[in-house]
């Protein structure tokens, strides 16, 4: 077992709140872990800037004690950036009481970073309307101040970090979850009777490489729109969709809903996208594309393929096991023709879908 890189220390007291309970901090001397290979799993870090300690306002202390981060003190904008850059803060603390301007222009540097700006931030600053503008002006994520009730500043602060594990992984173009909310998705539904389905573009890549990536993205925008509109409109809140990236999405919805939804998404798909193409390209039904070796090459019209997993002859002990055998049924599926979708009802000494299966084993539909 490898060693770990990190010499943590959860004894320390940093800032300690006005009631007297510490927190959780660290030594910054060399925190930050090396780049290697480690099975230890170090403890998210809480970044807190302050250029001299005192104590911080109570509501913060607590909060900041509750939450399962170990706080590193940092005394200035380069140790703030190095951490900020090299590591994965959970949020960053500016203490912005004694010197204010400089709390700000901390505040608006790491903020302006595309990289850093996603880390949440949480500025303590004076009582007053204009020392809070002044913070949310500086792109501060939540402010809170000495004079804020207690329960105010609680309830900001939880809302601070769920707009950060919002935010950081929804999908920027399609605002759909990603793959962290996949999972936890996957992982609640294993004891109900569920469908993990697994959606792809066929031709994708020829179709950007022949009519732009910024169409290529507004056909990911209408998969996108396609899938949520559908699983939602037959599911209601029952029905999940999530964009895993690129052409790339799952949808989780109840197994008896598996031929409603996918029948209805293969269906509407074939009949947009040809409009997605020139109308001589659309009349034709194909284009001539170039392949990785520069041979010129028939490219048929945009396909979807659907790779769908139930639990009705499986069972799965978690997320992983769904997905990587969602991912295997998808595979399979852009074999097939057409736009389609593919069943697994196999049971659980099967493990590879072979070529011989036929369309009412697998199930798929065009």
């Amino acid at each position: 077992m490898a060693t770990s890189p990190l010499p943590i220390s959860r004894s320390g007291t940093c800032g300690e709140r006005d009631v007297g309970t510490p927190l959780r901090c660290v030594p910054t001397a060399g925190y930050l872990p090396r780049v290697e290979m480690t099975d230890y799993a170090p403890a998210p870090i809480a970044l807190l800037l302050q250029p001299t300690p005192a104590p911080l306002p109570g509501p913060v202390a607590a909060w900041l004690a509750a939450e399962p981060v170990d706080v590193v003190p940092v005394t200035n904008l380069d140790e703030l950036m190095i951490y900020a850059l090299r590591s994965r803060p959970r949020t960053v603390v500016i203490d912005g009481r004694r010197a204010p301007e400089d709390a700000l222009a901390v505040c608006a540097r790491l903020k302006h970073d595309h990289y850093t700006g996603v880390i949440p931030v949480l500025f303590v600053g004076r009582d007053g309307v204009e020392a809070t503008t002044a913070a949310l002006r500086a792109h501060a994520d939540e402010v809170v101040s000495a004079g804020m009730d207690e329960r105010e500043a609680s309830a900001r602060l939880d809302a601070l970090l769920a707009r950060s594990d919002r935010d950081v992984t929804v999908h920027p173009s399609t605002r759909l979850p990603g793959a962290p909310a996949i999972q936890r998705e996957i992982e609640a539904r294993l004891n109900t009777a569920f469908a993990v389905c697994y959606a792809d573009l066929d031709h994708f890549k020829e179709f950007n490489d022949r009519y732009s990536y910024l169409e290529g993205d507004r056909v990911i925008r209408l998969l996108a729109t396609l899938l949520h509109d559908t699983v939602r409109g037959v599911c209601g809140d029952d029905g999940f969709v999530g964009h895993i990236g690129g052409d790339d999405f799952i949808f989780v919805i109840p197994r008896a809903r598996v031929d409603e939804v996918c029948s209805e998404i293969v269906a509407t798909f074939d009949t947009l996208v040809a409009y997605q193409y020139s109308e001589h390209d659309r009349r034709a039904g194909y284009f001539f594309g170039k392949d990785r070796r520069g041979q010129l090459h028939r490219v048929p019209l945009m396909t979807l393929s659907i790779g769908v997993v139930t639990n009705e002859r499986r069972t799965f002990a978690n997320a992983a096991a769904v997905s990587g055998l969602a991912t295997e049924m998808k595979t399979y599926a852009k074999t097939l023709p057409g736009s389609v979708y593919a069943i697994d009802r196999r049971i659980d000494d099967r493990t590879q879908p072979t070529a011989a299966a036929t369309t009412n084993e697998t199930g798929a539909h065009r």
